[in-house]
């Protein structure tokens, strides 16, 4: 009886599911070395990659975070892009999503530990109708990329630069890039386009609302949908909104006022309509996106790049196509410290008060964050011949999984390349996710508790 109990029990353990944490970050790692291996095949490239470079592409793209160090229209055959594409979009609308929708074609059952690492992925707070709001997911991505992709399209094939074929294609990934906030673009390295994407109004715009409906999240996006016929939203989307707006505005402002006064700035001179439009876009993109609105962007003035940073590192909201510490952190924070500053016993917004446990997560991840940025960043800057500055802001784009730079990214060595990608890795799981993969917590309930002691604090 006793070889029999053990024999169950050891049949149980190896039946218990994977947590969803841990099944996120396999996940993608297994996600990334399936396109490392596509992007190494001969079909995908015009000449050899380095292994390398295909993992450090695999794993930006997947991260959708855009930094590069290969020319993807030059060293990707028309394959090696499609390819790219669709990491791209495997990586924005979250893998997890990817596999519940296979799983369904193929008429398999979606287990529990699958919703609740899907909701996980997707940052809800329930797994209910999971399955539902998956289909509704995808079907709002890709309508809203194509209806991008449609106008890009328009516009772009008047352009005697581009012929009827890679105005179609171009469109369609570039939709992709900028709805999933990746910051990869094929027109570097394309003949009579040397600054980048084009930077007229109309292709800054339209851009700039697929990214700043990418950055919004998904649970936003669905509030905003559903808003029509039940005509209220959440707490966390009026919250997300009322950040999201300050931090556009806030940015285009100080980005205008250093770029465009300064006669060093890469905005001076030009019209103010043309300031304001610039500084605009180019703050909805330093949140995540990685698309350069600005000619001569690495010389960038002092003032931008702080202020660029410190977008970049707050990031997007929640559950989005973005990274950063995300404006539900910024937000969990800022409502915290001002209600200690006006003595409330509890972080308190609209009528509502915010969970204590809320605040210890949001507290958790700006200071492992900080960590991780700091760490990486002093490892690259012992380890190559570079600035602070450039240093910094290549790691802070990589954890946002941004993609802006002032130009290092092709400079770092295998040492710094492997450090930007784990942290793209960190910054586009978050750090609760992957702290807790690495050391699961206890559940258990401690059986005493420990007496209070004052230490010295500020």
């Amino acid at each position: 009886m006793t070889t029999l109990a053990t024999s169950r029990n050891l049949t149980r353990l190896r039946r218990k599911p994977i947590p969803p944490p841990i099944r996120l970050v396999s996940g993608l790692a297994l996600l990334i070395a399936i396109g490392t291996l596509l992007l190494l095949l001969p079909v995908s490239s015009t000449r050899p990659l380095t292994f390398m470079e295909a993992l450090f592409t695999a794993a930006s793209a997947l991260s959708v975070t855009g930094l590069s160090i290969i020319t993807p229209v030059r060293d990707l055959s028309l394959m090696g892009q499609i390819f790219l594409m669709l990491l791209i979009q495997i990586g924005g609308v979250g893998f997890m999503v990817v596999a519940v929708i296979i799983f369904r074609l193929l008429g398999r059952r979606i287990s529990f530990t699958d919703r609740i690492a899907l909701s996980d992925s997707l940052g809800l707070l329930s797994p209910a109708a999971i399955v539902t709001l998956t289909r509704r997911v995808l079907i709002t991505v890709v309508t809203i990329e194509a209806i991008g992709a449609l106008l890009l399209y328009l516009h772009w094939r008047t352009d005697p630069r581009l012929s009827e074929g890679q105005a179609f294609f171009f469109a369609l990934f570039h939709a992709v890039s900028a709805f999933c906030n990746a910051g990869f673009d094929l027109f570097t390295g394309t003949p009579g386009f040397e600054n980048g994407i084009p930077r007229d109004s109309i292709t800054l715009f339209i851009m700039g609302v697929l990214i700043f409906t990418g950055g919004l999240g998904i649970p936003v996006i669905a509030d905003l949908i559903s808003y029509a016929r039940e005509r209220k939203v959440s707490l966390h989307t009026r919250i997300t909104l009322i950040v999201v707006g300050l931090l556009v505005g806030l940015g285009a402002l100080g980005l205008w006022l250093s770029e465009g006064f300064d006669s060093d700035g890469s905005l001076h001179g030009q019209p103010l309509d043309r300031q304001i439009f610039v500084s605009l876009f180019q703050s909805i993109s330093a949140r995540t996106a990685g698309f350069s609105g600005m000619d001569n962007f690495e010389s960038l003035t002092p003032a931008s790049q702080l202020l660029l940073i410190t977008l970049m590192f707050i990031g997007c909201a929640p559950a989005s196509m973005g990274g950063g510490i995300t404006t539900g952190t910024f937000a969990v924070l800022s409502i915290s410290l001002w209600s200690y500053a006006r003595g409330l016993p509890t972080a308190q917004f609209g009528g509502r008060s915010l969970a204590t446990g809320m605040v210890r997560r949001a507290a958790a991840v700006l200071t492992i964050s900080l960590f991780v940025v700091l760490l990486a960043s002093w490892l690259i800057v012992a380890t190559h011949d570079a600035t602070l500055d450039q240093v910094v802001f290549e790691v802070v784009s990589a954890f946002a999984t941004c993609g802006l730079t002032l130009g290092f990214t092709g400079e770092l060595n295998t040492f710094g390349q492997l450090i930007i990608i784990a942290v793209m890795f960190w910054g586009r799981l978050g750090a609760l996710t992957i702290i807790t993969a690495i050391a699961r917590q206890s559940t258990a309930p401690q059986p005493f508790t420990y007496p209070e002691e004052q230490i010295l604090i500020g």
